[in-house]
């Protein structure tokens, strides 16, 4: 009967101090919705971005696996920077990657680079 008593006690201890909580979900803009969505299809498509002949990412069809898998990247690049510099030269990096300089050698403009790094930092 103890335990019970101490069970229902901490039980009710954790739902107060749950209820309690309040998480901040930052609203994302109508701008970067946008951003997101255009940079889904210049990641996806297979003439621009190609991102999926490497990744697994956002239930892609016919991924690669080449590249990690895209997901957690707020987790992986805290700093949306470093994640558009690995975008815009990985070979910054990695002088031995094998992923394309996406904005040095031309094959995405500065504006598609920054809509793709919006889509993978949603990931």
């Amino acid at each position: 009967m103890r335990h019970t008593a101490k069970f229902i006690s901490t039980t009710a201890s954790v739902a107060a101090l749950l209820g309690s909580m309040t998480v901040a979900i930052p609203a994302i803009s109508h701008a970067d919705q946008a951003a997101i969505k255009e940079g889904k299809e210049i990641a996806t498509n297979r003439t621009k971005g190609n991102c999926l002949s490497c990744h697994k990412m956002d239930n892609g069809a016919l991924p690669g696996n080449i590249g990690p898998e895209l997901i957690g990247m707020k987790e992986r690049f805290p700093d949306k920077a470093v994640l558009r510099a690995q975008i815009y030269d990985s070979r910054i990096n990695n002088p031995a990657t094998i992923m394309p300089p996406m904005g040095a050698h031309g094959i995405l403009s500065n504006s598609e680079v920054d809509k793709v790094v919006e889509y993978v930092y949603s990931l």
